[in-house]
C-alpha cells in the first residue's frame, strides 16, 4: 500500500523539490503552502506530515497543535523540517508532539531516510506483534493501535512517545541508555540529540500521572522501567 505524505512549506522551490524526491521513492504526496491550507488538506488523513514552522496564515507550531488536538488526526506522525536550528526550537517542537525535527538545509538522502523511519511499521523495528499487548498493574499498552490506558482510561501519546514507553516497558529493570533509545527508536541513520529523549520521557511522565514512577532516571546514563511501584 502506498503511503501518503503531506508536505507543508511556503517556499515553492523547496515544496517542489521534496515532492519530486518523495514521489521518486514511490510515495503519494499532498502539498500545502501555508498553515490554514495544511489543516484543510490534513483532513484527507495522510500517513505523515512534513511541516515547516515559519509560514504565513498559521505557523507550524499552531498547525502541529491543531493536528494533535483533533482525534481524527492526533496519531498522524509529524516531522518538522525548518530553518529554525536552535535547541530551544527543537525542544518546543518535540513538546508539541512532533515525532522528529529536521533542520534545513538537509541532504535529500538524509531527509528521505528519516521519512522512511517515521513511516516504518512497528513490526519492522523488531517491536512486539499486534497480539502482544502488555499489562503492568494499572497500565495497559496496546501495540496493535498505539493505545495506552490507565484503569481503562485512554492516555494519548504521539507515536515516538509511545515507542519510547513501549521499549522501556519491554525491558523492565534494565538500565537503558539514551544512546540505545535513540538507536532503537530513531535508527542509526538518523541524528538526534540526547535532549530529545529527555523531552519525550518528561512528556510521558506527565501523562502517566501517578504511574510516572514506573520510569526511573539513572543519572548520567538513561532510564529504567520498574515493574513494581
Amino acid at each position: 500500500m502506498v503511503s501518503t505524505i503531506l508536505v507543508v512549506d511556503d517556499e515553492k522551490d523547496i515544496l517542489e523539490l521534496l515532492k519530486y524526491n518523495l514521489e521518486k521513492e514511490g510515495y503519494r504526496v499532498l502539498t500545502a503552502h501555508n498553515g490554514k491550507e495544511a489543516l484543510r488538506v490534513v483532513k484527507q488523513r495522510p500517513d505523515l506530515v512534513v511541516l515547516d514552522i515559519m509560514m504565513p496564515e498559521l505557523d507550524g507550531w499552531e498547525v502541529c497543535k491543531a493536528i494533535r488536538k483533533d482525534p481524527a488526526t492526533a496519531k498522524i506522525p509529524i516531522v518538522f523540517l525548518t530553518a529554525r536550528d536552535s535547541e530551544v526550537d527543537e525542544v518546543v517542537g518535540l513538546e508539541l508532539g512532533a515525532d522528529d525535527y529536521i533542520v534545513k538545509p538537509v541532504r535529500i538522502r538524509t531527509f528521505v531516510a528519516r521519512v522512511k523511519r517515521a513511516l516504518r511499521p512497528a513490526n519492522e523495528r523488531g517491536e512486539p506483534s499486534a497480539t502482544e499487548n502488555m499489562t503492568i498493574g494499572d497500565l495497559e499498552i496496546q501495540t496493535v493501535n498505539y493505545v495506552v490506558k490507565i484503569k481503562n482510561r485512554n492516555i494519548h501519546l504521539p507515536k515516538k512517545e509511545f515507542e519510547v514507553l513501549l521499549f522501556l516497558a519491554r525491558h523492565p529493570e534494565r538500565v537503558v541508555s539514551r544512546e540505545t533509545l535513540l538507536n532503537e527508536i530513531w535508527g542509526h541513520d538518523v541524528y538526534v540529540v540526547d535532549r530529545t529523549i529527555d523531552v519525550h520521557v518528561r512528556k510521558i511522565r506527565e501523562k502517566l500521572g501517578h504511574l510516572a514512577e514506573h520510569i526511573e532516571t539513572v543519572k548520567g546514563v538513561g532510564y529504567r522501567f520498574r515493574k513494581e511501584l
